[in-house]
């Protein structure tokens, strides 16, 4: 189709999309970015390009897409999330709290978003807080095990071995392995 029409955005960023799925980041890349010089304003483009640069793990390129597609649509869940995660793995957590905060504001029914939030919080020494995002996550996802696990880490941070230990069961139940190890070697 690219062939018939060089201009046609929608084309590149279709390829962009195929070539993503096949792990071929850098051509993905290349295709978003000439849909993005043919389109400017379309939030996907931006959204998607920055989900292929995190994969290539250039979190502050993957950061910039995501908030341009946040200024063309600023009710972009998705892209306040994946811009938290690279935020998170730039040790900006305090940005990571703000995006995934956001988010939630949007969409409050997200447990990733509670989850991923408290873990920005423990990286903070923030234990409570921490702990109030992973009940969230459990409370919207009962089964959610590495809320369960992180809850527990969280726990133990503060002294308290029987809730930590509780939860690390919860999370070994619900097939969390390493929570089965913990269990094993630290509770009775």
């Amino acid at each position: 189709e690219i062939e018939l029409d060089p201009n046609d955005d929608n084309a590149y960023f279709t390829r962009g999309r195929s070539k993503s799925k096949l792990k071929d980041y850098y051509g993905a890349i290349a295709d978003y970015t000439k849909a993005i010089e043919l389109n400017p304003n379309e939030a996907i483009a931006y959204f998607t390009r920055g989900r292929s640069k995190r994969k290539l793990k250039d979190y502050y390129g993957a950061i910039a897409d995501y908030t341009k597609a946040i200024e063309l649509n600023p009710n972009y869940t998705d892209a306040y999330f994946y811009r938290g995660i690279s935020k998170s793995k730039l040790k900006d957590y305090n940005g990571a709290i703000a995006d995934y905060t956001k988010e939630i504001e949007l969409d409050p029914n997200d447990d990733n978003a509670y989850l991923n939030r408290g873990l920005s919080k423990a990286e903070l020494k923030d234990y409570n807080g921490a702990i109030a995002d992973y009940t969230k996550a459990i409370e919207l996802d009962p089964n959610y095990a590495l809320a369960y696990f992180t809850r527990g880490l969280s726990k133990e941070f503060l002294g308290d071995l029987n809730g930590a230990c509780a939860d690390w069961k919860k999370a070994a139940e619900l097939g969390e392995t390493i929570a089965a190890e913990i269990v094993t070697n630290n509770c009775y």
